[in-house]
């Protein structure tokens, strides 16, 4: 498999830079305590889990047939990285917390309701996004070595794509109290998105030219 090394920078940046996923872990976690922040986190795996399915039941065999598809595929990848990095370098506010509202510090206990919706949003936010989809159909794709089991290669950059967001997503429902003040930082997030914007400019550039 090449450039793995790559592809787990790549994956890790894709993960930390807050969006959706990190507004809903967030919103949840602080309104219906950490076990909600959990389920969130659990329908987030259970939707990347469905594309890794897709990828591998569709994706693998176009790959493995079709050279000019994978070129595609490959500038792509390039130009939506490049995308992900322009858009995050000019965003003033890629997380607000002024829509969370918190009606009781002190809550304990989250209902089962309250779990369920956790999940749903996290499972929908992922099947839903087209970013999600572009990611298995463009980037993946890119670090797939033809000559060796194409499944075989997916199904790992999946797992550790899947296993970086669960890690990265459960640390963040444990630090949820202590991230409140940075997340409102102003200063913070704007070096923290133009530092990420240029990486992954510098990473669509780098995989365009390859």
């Amino acid at each position: 498999m090449d450039s793995l090394v790559s592809y787990i920078a790549i994956a890790a940046m894709m993960v930390v830079i807050p969006g959706a996923d990190t507004m809903l872990v967030v919103k949840n976690t602080l309104r219906y305590g950490p076990n909600a922040g959990r389920c969130n986190v659990l329908g987030l795996a259970t939707g990347l889990s469905f594309w890794t399915l897709i990828a591998i039941l569709g994706l693998a065999v176009a790959i493995a047939k079709s050279v000019v598809l994978f070129s595609t595929i490959k500038y792509l990848g390039a130009a939506y990285l490049i995308y992900l990095g322009i858009k995050s370098f000019f965003s003033k506010n890629a997380v607000s917390l002024e829509d969370i509202q918190v009606q009781n510090e002190n809550l304990k206990h989250s209902s089962k309701r309250h779990y369920k919706d956790s999940f749903l949003q996290g499972l929908l936010s992922n099947i839903l996004n087209p970013k999600t989809v572009l990611v298995y159909i463009t980037i993946m794709p890119q670090f797939v070595n033809l000559k060796e089991s194409v499944n075989q290669q997916l199904i790992v950059l999946a797992l550790i794509l899947t296993f970086m967001a669960v890690f990265w997503f459960l640390i963040l429902v444990y630090l949820i109290n202590f991230a409140k003040k940075w997340l409102r930082n102003a200063k913070f997030q704007k070096v923290f998105q133009k530092t990420a914007g240029l990486v992954l400019v510098g990473f669509g550039i780098k995989t365009g030219l390859n």
